[in-house]
């Protein structure tokens, strides 16, 4: 299998956690390197990335990429739960972590870095700022006595929260407050899934465009 990937790329680390959580044999297409964005432009057309290839099929987009890594390749971690209440909740909460956490902070990244000249956004970089408040909120209580996201061990979901929450906390910091969750994000960072993909992206840090803190 070959997947097209950058390690600083939240979306491609919420991918690369489950290949590590099950010790999954693959090839990393690093899109920086010569050639490879036109290999990933040739297999789809979006150029968004991760992208898996194995064989003939092409998987895009993480989480049916987690999705196919369960139906083919599964290992001793159940990234996708067996009993079928709790993956349809494994399933929502993925979706919570990836609209309401990760969509709103690249919001704010993207009007950072929008071009020279471009009309800004305030009103929208005020409401990415609500849903990130909103959410940190209801998650602070949905976490209070879980380790994970779902009942039952680590999932997709868990995939999914690690580098949302990550980035999440520098771009809007997640109030000193709400301890559980912040004990939650703890956790992920200490997962040594997600642990490696972090020191894989630090030496992308100083591109961060918010300026990336000195933590974590």
């Amino acid at each position: 299998m070959r997947l097209y990937t950058h390690p600083f790329s939240s979306y491609c680390q919420k991918a690369l956690i489950a290949f590590y959580e099950n010790d999954i044999p693959f090839e990393e297409r690093f899109l920086e390197d010569p050639g490879v964005m036109d290999e990933l432009a040739s297999r789809w057309p979006m150029k968004r990335f991760p992208l898996l290839v194995d064989g003939d099929r092409t998987v895009m987009e993480a989480t049916a990429i987690i999705e196919y890594l369960a139906a083919l390749y599964p290992g001793p971690i159940q990234l996708i739960p067996h009993d079928p209440i709790l993956a349809v909740e494994t399933r929502m909460m993925d979706r919570v972590f990836d609209n309401y956490v990760n969509r709103p902070q690249q919001d704010i990244i993207f009007e950072a870095i929008r071009p020279q000249g471009a009309n800004p956004d305030p009103f929208g970089v005020g409401r990415a700022r609500d849903m990130l408040e909103t959410s940190y909120a209801w998650l602070n209580y949905r976490m209070a006595g879980r380790e994970w996201a779902v009942g039952g061990g680590f999932s997709l979901a868990d995939c999914a929260a690690a580098p949302a929450l990550f980035y999440a906390d520098w771009t809007h910091e997640i109030p000193a407050n709400l301890s559980h969750l912040i004990a939650y994000r703890q956790r992920l960072l200490a997962r040594p899934s997600f642990a490696r993909c972090v020191e894989a992206a630090r030496r992308f840090r100083p591109y961060f465009p918010l300026g990336a803190p000195d933590r974590d």
